[in-house]
């Protein structure tokens, strides 16, 4: 739980969300059941308020009422500097649309100057994405319009999109 001193739990129309922060900034942002969810979160939670917690609590609401939120929590990120680059892009992909692996990858590439680059790393990279929901992930879809691959599952992937109305 690298920069997560502090925890606290937003109950969503679709699970209970946990929030980390390192005293200013928003670190993580996970469903309780997704892959990679820290589950040392539970004990450690102190539900603290913070700015940042209300700021993301604000967020959150207006995103389950389906209106979109115009201002993102003070986020850090804090991994290797490819999958930093990658969650980068995932928060240029606007509210209601969708982006695939693929793009996200020949966006990598040429961002690197390189001829290729692994819309399967990419895809590893996506789904360790420490900030659910606020970093888009969901919005990230197969080259064939298909629903891939998402830590939260698909059902859930699949409901975050209707939210939206994808």
């Amino acid at each position: 739980m690298k920069n997560i001193v502090h925890v606290t739990q937003y109950h969503s129309p679709y699970g209970k969300i946990f929030m980390g922060s390192d005293g200013k900034f928003l670190t993580g942002l996970w469903f309780e059941q997704q892959k990679y969810f820290p589950e040392d979160l539970v004990d450690a939670a102190t539900n603290k308020e913070l700015p940042v917690f209300a700021q993301t609590r604000e967020w959150l609401n207006r995103y389950f009422q389906r209106i979109q939120p115009d201002f993102t929590p003070a986020i850090r990120l804090d991994d290797t500097p490819f999958r930093v680059a990658v969650w980068e892009i995932l928060q240029t992909i606007p509210y209601g649309r969708t982006t695939t692996y693929k793009q996200i990858a020949e966006e990598i590439a040429r961002r690197k100057a390189i001829p290729h680059m692994s819309a399967q790393a990419v895809g590893g990279a996506v789904g360790h994405n420490p900030i659910s929901i606020i970093i888009p992930c969901h919005r990230v879809i197969g080259s064939n319009g298909s629903l891939t691959g998402y830590a939260g599952g698909l059902q859930l992937k699949q409901q975050l999109l209707a939210l939206e109305q994808i």
